[in-house]
């Protein structure tokens, strides 16, 4: 299916609430035979998605529109579970300039997130009595979120601009080898790490 397809009329959307909505709408999925491919351009080269240490992006998953993408990231094929315990990162990228709906800051996306709109965005079956928010904090770059899903547990997402565009990055366990809540957060850093260091030089169209 195309992210297109998905989404609508994902490009034209506007505010807050549909803008994320849009970006978190992708529920987990299990991410199978991950390659070793740790490092690739997505949208035309527009922005580079990378994989943390021990992760790779796996090329049959996700979806990719004409200005948009979803990633899906797991262990590489040979890693294990004492350097890379099995996870799944989702990298989500949204159209140029949806950066925008971040700048009313970490307030504003507190108070939506905690908004049945919000829950039910977050929520994997789209119902808001299943989420829980723990936690939502952000700082100049990133806005964090520490979610309870009654289907996928607990699990961390965040949210931040990429070269003008508003980006997300969720990482998750399995119902078999769930992460605890250190092992979520403490991948979810490494995930953002490995994406600002991929994208702090100008981005090549691939080949």
């Amino acid at each position: 299916m195309q992210l297109k397809a998905r989404y609508g009329a994902f490009g034209h959307r506007s505010g807050l609430g549909l803008s994320i909505m849009a970006l978190v709408a992708v529920a987990g999925c299990d991410v199978a035979g991950t390659s070793r491919i740790r490092t690739i351009p997505i949208i035309d080269g527009a922005v580079v998605a990378s994989a943390p240490s021990g992760y790779c992006i796996s090329p049959g998953a996700g979806m990719r529109g004409d200005d948009s993408a979803v990633i899906l990231m797991g262990r590489c094929s040979g890693a294990t579970s004492a350097s890379a315990p099995p996870a799944i990162i989702t990298l989500s990228v949204g159209p140029a300039a949806s950066a925008g709906v971040l700048a009313g800051g970490g307030e504003a996306l507190a108070a939506f997130f905690q908004s049945e709109a919000g829950r039910a965005a977050l929520a994997r079956e789209g119902r808001a009595e299943d989420v829980r928010v723990l936690s939502a904090a952000g700082t100049d770059a990133t806005f964090v979120l520490h979610v309870a899903d009654n289907t996928t547990g607990e699990y961390w997402r965040a949210f931040r601009g990429l070269r003008g565009r508003l980006a997300t990055v969720s990482v998750t366990g399995s119902p078999d080898a769930p992460l605890t809540s250190d092992q979520s957060r403490s991948l979810l850093d490494a995930a953002l790490a490995a994406l600002d260091t991929a994208n702090r030089l100008p981005v090549q169209p691939p080949a």
